[in-house]
């Protein structure tokens, strides 16, 4: 490992110092190196002496040794605030990392880019808009950012591994970890064919402070965010919230009054962000020339039934009232739709349409 990138991670892994305290080390000192050759008195004017002794005290030998046993994969890389790939977005923001561990392809750092978030335990509906947003945004030339996290970043990443643009998963582990394991497959293709960052130590495990804080670089390298579902304790919000801190603009689609994933959302419009229906919506919004052909083709099959189907969910019981249908009628179409994609099944047999 190189001598300066061996300071810059040093300077990272000091318990307690923080963003804070690095950077009035490096507006005072300039690069790593020179802090470690400060007294400890010197350092203690700009941090205090506690701190200033455990910088002066503290190495991680294991922690510089596992990383360089990663390295040594041409595609892992730690870029320091110092490289020139180092994302130019988050040095916008108030609070970037000195160091960023990264895999796969780090050139998508310094593309034009949109976060899509949402809640963990979307809807079918809210799934498909965020996957079908992602491939329309990506096949327009922006990469996807979101944070590999279950439901609608799930479905964000897959829409835009399928576009021709690429998509950057931010971490809230070390990047060496897969979490959660069921998204082992997905961590393993955006390394492929897309990008991991993370601000944290290898083998850094789910701890639930370090969620929250990843947040901020999902925003910070995006020009917008877009959250497609969130309830009002959504996580998601933290994103939006640290979005317009850092001048981004915040997108969020609408919903049904009646479900609790749409409040958050209609929380956000209220508050000022600009309410979209297509991804077409967003590109006018930063005025992307129309993309021919982005508008996904619908799934609904002919049938008299999906007339009476709206976009909240809805009971057999309810569908043979509107429809005047026998039950029996009522599942078999039900069935036809659902296999072709119109609509999906949510717990406790109710059923919504999706296109």
């Amino acid at each position: 490992m190189q001598i300066e990138l061996a300071a810059w991670l040093r300077l990272s892994l000091v318990p307690g110092l923080g963003g804070r305290g690095q950077r009035k080390l490096l507006a005072a000192f300039g690069l790593p190196q020179n802090i470690f050759s400060q007294s400890r008195a010197t350092l203690a004017a700009h941090i205090g002496e506690a701190l200033a002794e455990r910088l002066l005290q503290h190495h991680d030998e294991a922690a510089l040794a596992a990383t360089t046993r990663w390295l040594e994969t041409p595609a892992h890389r730690v870029l320091s605030l110092a490289d020139r790939e180092y994302p130019s977005a988050l040095l916008e923001t108030d609070d970037p990392p000195i160091v960023l561990f990264v895999r796969g392809d780090p050139a998508l750092l310094n593309k034009p880019a949109i976060a899509i978030v949402g809640s963990r335990n979307a809807t079918a509906q809210g799934r498909l808009n965020a996957e079908n947003f992602a491939k329309v945004l990506g096949d327009a030339g922006f990469v996807i950012v979101s944070g590999l996290a279950l439901g609608i970043d799930t479905a964000a990443h897959r829409g835009a591994l399928s576009s021709s643009g690429g998509t950057i998963a931010v971490l809230g582990t070390g990047i060496d970890r897969a979490y959660p394991s069921s998204n082992a497959g997905l961590h393993d293709a955006i390394a492929e064919r897309g990008l991991l960052i993370s601000e944290f130590p290898l083998g850094t495990p789910p701890l639930s402070n370090n969620f929250p804080r990843r947040n901020r670089l999902i925003s910070g390298l995006a020009r917008g965010v877009l959250v497609v579902e969130a309830a009002l304790s959504s996580g998601s919000l933290i994103t939006a919230k640290q979005a317009g801190e850092q001048g981004r603009d915040i997108y969020a689609i609408p919903g049904s009054i009646h479900s609790p994933f749409s409040r958050g959302c209609h929380a956000l419009i209220r508050q000022g962000a600009k309410l979209v229906e297509s991804a077409q919506d967003i590109l006018e919004e930063l005025k992307v020339p129309n993309q021919a052909g982005t508008a996904p083709p619908s799934a609904l099959s002919p049938n008299p039934l999906i007339e009476h189907i709206g976009y909240d969910a809805c009971s057999i019981d309810e569908l043979c009232r509107r429809s005047g249908l026998t039950p029996e009628s009522v599942s078999a179409m039900l069935l036809q739709l659902e296999l072709s994609g119109g609509i999906a099944m949510l717990p406790g047999g109710m059923y919504q349409r999706l296109n």
